[in-house]
């Protein structure tokens, strides 16, 4: 992956494919790779951006403390090296918060929106799940995390039918590869997100996904951005928990691609 010196740091990104500019933001792992199951798909249509953000993957680790703010500030100033005034954004998770900070803050910069399993705010269950995952990193290190990881992510059907896979996915966490002070600082950027405030003046089409089995996100925070922005599309498919992206490519595949070519 090509590296760019900015935002205070150096960030690993990746372009593939030719046409509108559509940039995927990962969740907390952060880390570009994780839209493997996209981005062939994607890039027959668009010109598509992927990135390891600060902190993740082979960008710098000179940063311990985070917002979402900041990360949205970074998106910005990556999209300005690359020279693309406007994108599509697909975030998912926490980059479903990057997203609905960059279409509160910069509209101008984006053209369609898809949130993917995010959150509204740090409501009591997302504090007790999230404090929990800190502790888990201060007390035992990356990899008792990276064990529980796939069992936050993936419904038990998908576990017992991908076991092996799953094995080896685990052998190379992304959040294996960051110390421990960037994990904790990345969640508590999560822990003090809130953005209920500025939904509603979202003018940004807006498509919002997620599963009725969500373990991180539940299903109501999903229910609650698509009530609040304006004309936004609420899908919520059966099964498929907070990575349905990875459990059900196809299917999310499918719908994105649908609503981005609408």
């Amino acid at each position: 992956m090509p590296k760019l010196a900015l935002a205070g740091g150096e960030i690993h990104y990746e372009i593939t494919g030719e046409g509108e500019p559509l940039v995927f933001v990962s969740g907390l792992n952060g880390v570009a790779r994780y839209w493997t199951p996209q981005v062939p798909a994607f890039a027959k249509r668009y010109k598509v951006i992927t990135y390891d953000q600060r902190g993740t993957g082979g960008s710098d680790q000179l940063q311990k403390e985070f917002s979402v703010d900041q990360m949205a500030r970074e998106l910005v100033a990556l999209l300005d090296a690359l020279k693309i005034e406007r994108a599509h954004l697909v975030g998912l998770s926490t980059g479903g918060a990057i997203g609905q900070t960059l279409a509160i803050e910069q509209p101008q910069r984006l053209d369609k929106l898809v949130l993917c399993s995010t959150w509204t705010h740090c409501d009591p269950w997302f504090r007790r799940l999230f404090e929990a995952r800190r502790e888990m990193y201060r007390q035992c290190g990356p990899d008792l995390h990276a064990m529980f990881h796939p069992l936050f992510l993936y419904p038990a059907d998908y576990v017992n039918s991908h076991d092996a896979e799953i094995t080896e996915e685990q052998k190379n966490a992304p959040t294996k590869s960051s110390s421990v002070d960037v994990s904790i600082g990345r969640i508590n950027a999560l822990l003090a997100f809130d953005r209920r405030a500025g939904l509603a003046g979202i003018k940004a089409p807006t498509l919002v996904m997620t599963c009725d089995n969500d373990y991180i996100t539940p299903s109501y925070h999903a229910e609650y951005i698509a009530r609040t922005i304006p004309r936004a599309k609420l899908v919520i498919p059966k099964g498929g928990g907070h990575s349905y992206s990875r459990t059900n490519p196809e299917e999310f595949n499918r719908i994105v691609l649908d609503f981005l070519a609408a």
